[in-house]
C-alpha cells in the first residue's frame, strides 16, 4: 500500500522536527508517537515497510537504528490503536441487565 499524501506530510514534520538524525531524544519520540497517533485516529493506514523505505530514501537519515526506531514507533501506535479500537465499553442501558 503506497504512503497517502497526509501520510508523507507527517513524514516531512518528523524530519523537520528531529535536529540530529543519528540520535532521537526521548522529547522527539513523545512527539513522534502523536504523530502516528493523529494519523491512526483519522483512519490513515501505513505500511511499515513504505515507511522505512521513505526514510531511507529522504536522504537526510543516514543511520539505520534512527529509521527503524521511527518504523518501530509507528508499528507500535498502529498495533497499540488497532487492539485498543476493538474494546467497546457497553453503556448500562445497551446491557439489559
Amino acid at each position: 500500500m503506497p504512503l497517502t499524501n497526509n501520510v508523507i506530510i507527517k513524514l516531512n514534520e518528523i524530519t523537520t522536527m528531529v535536529e540530529d538524525k543519528s540520535k532521537l531524544t526521548e522529547s522527539e519520540v513523545e512527539e513522534i508517537k502523536i504523530i502516528f497517533r493523529e494519523l491512526v485516529k483519522k483512519n490513515e493506514r501505513y505500511d511499515l515497510d513504505e515507511i522505512e523505505f521513505w526514510f531511507e530514501n529522504e536522504g537526510s537519515w543516514k543511520i539505520k537504528e534512527s529509521r527503524v526506531r521511527i518504523t518501530n514507533l509507528a508499528n507500535y501506535v498502529q498495533d497499540k490503536y488497532q487492539q485498543t479500537a476493538h474494546l467497546r465499553i457497553i453503556s448500562d442501558d445497551d446491557c439489559g441487565c
